[in-house]
């Protein structure tokens, strides 16, 4: 295990009904903020009502961003930036999934922005001094952002989806009701299960210290039980230990603690994921979806170690197993709850290669993956994956 140093400074409120507390977390921070939300789920479920009763019974003011789309925009955190000066606001709130909670942690650390724009902090020409608090409310069991310092934005102008991180927008408190995902779709709970599987996948198979049995029982962990409860989810949608099971995997995938000691390592499939979506504008889970096992195919030319035990540990093959039947297992799970192995059930063809590599140039520059992510690699990963 290498050397790390670990702090997470999000504080969990995780529970039935707890989102009814909102009002009096929030208060704890300030009186006047921004509420950040989607497109209208959240308004339909009747979850806005109960979160925006709690907070006005706590003499918290808010303005409304509503229109949050999947796979962010950046022309909305600056309509966010916008409300927040002009109305003289000093909190956030993120109610809804990870573009809302990503959103959200943008404008955070864009409104004190006396110099540049907030697009600079995506783009490494700038770094994030500080943020305004930010409280998050998911109502997807998906993206881990509720209990960690990434967040990623598309640039509607440049096409590009970017993701970077600080310290600063970690959010101070998430409430956590699972109840609050009982309405979302059986192809999104599928997306969000996925998403928070190839958040532990990603270091899992990436990390360079090849003693992790910590971290490795961890994240196996882990990623069965969001497999499993993904599928109870999906069949019974307001099963509350399924729901609630997942949730709190999901968050756990990405708050740090199961990459601790591994080393540095990248997010490859996430980074040419980003590109997919950016210029298809495909949900990312379903992204993911379909370039993992093509990535995986690829890693197992040259690491099959880590995939073999995957399968061993976590998708139940019997000894002697091998990277193909690990795969194969895999995508098996993937099929049964929903989701596209291949991006050709995306509407991908081979034509698009060349432009989602090119894409993605961007991402692999900014993060220092070249090599081992040259161009020619991302291609024979996306051939792979069709």
């Amino acid at each position: 295990m290498l050397e790390f140093e670990f702090h997470n400074p999000t504080k969990i409120i995780f529970g039935k009904g707890r989102i009814r507390e909102a009002g009096r977390h929030v208060k704890e921070f300030s009186e006047k903020a921004l509420l950040v939300m989607g497109c209208g789920s959240v308004r339909k479920s009747g979850i806005f009502d109960v979160v925006s009763d709690s907070l006005k019974e706590h003499g918290v003011n808010v303005e409304v961003l509503e229109g949050i789309q999947s796979n962010p925009v950046l022309s909305k955190v600056e309509e966010g930036i916008e409300i927040m000066r002009d109305k003289g606001l000093n909190l956030v709130i993120a109610l809804g999934g990870g573009s809302v909670m990503d959103s959200a942690k943008a404008i955070a650390a864009g409104t004190p922005l006396e110099k540049g724009h907030v697009w600079d902090f995506f783009i490494g020409k700038q770094e994030i001094a500080r943020a305004l608090p930010i409280v998050t409310i998911p109502t997807l069991a998906a993206s881990g952002s509720e209990m960690n310092g990434y967040m990623v934005i598309t640039n509607e102008q440049t096409g590009h989806k970017l993701a970077t991180r600080s310290p600063h927008i970690y959010p101070r408190i998430s409430i956590l009701d699972p109840e609050t995902t009982y309405t979302v779709s059986k192809d999104y709970t599928a997306y969000g299960g996925v998403d928070a599987v190839c958040h532990l996948l990603e270091p899992y198979f990436n990390g360079p210290y090849p003693y992790t049995p910590v971290q490795d029982r961890l994240a196996e962990g882990l990623i069965k039980t969001i497999m499993e409860t993904t599928k109870d989810a999906i069949k019974s949608p307001h099963n509350y230990d399924s729901r609630a099971s997942l949730m709190w995997a999901a968050t756990l995938a990405l708050c740090g603690l199961t990459k601790a000691g591994i080393g540095e390592h990248f997010f490859p499939v996430h980074v040419i994921e980003h590109a997919v979506s950016a210029i298809f504008n495909v949900p990312h889970g379903a992204g993911l979806a379909a370039l993992l096992p093509g990535w995986m195919k690829w890693r197992a030319e040259v690491q099959p170690e880590k995939i073999v035990q995957l399968g061993v540990r976590v998708l139940d093959i019997a000894p002697p197993a091998n990277a193909e039947n690990s795969i194969d297992a895999f995508k098996v799970w993937l099929k049964e709850v929903g989701c596209p192995v291949r991006l050709s059930e995306l509407g991908i063809g081979e034509d698009d290669h060349e432009q989602i590599a090119d894409n993605a140039r961007l991402q692999i520059d900014l993060g220092g993956m070249d090599p081992p992510y040259a161009k020619d690699v991302v291609l024979k990963i996306l051939a792979y994956s069709q």
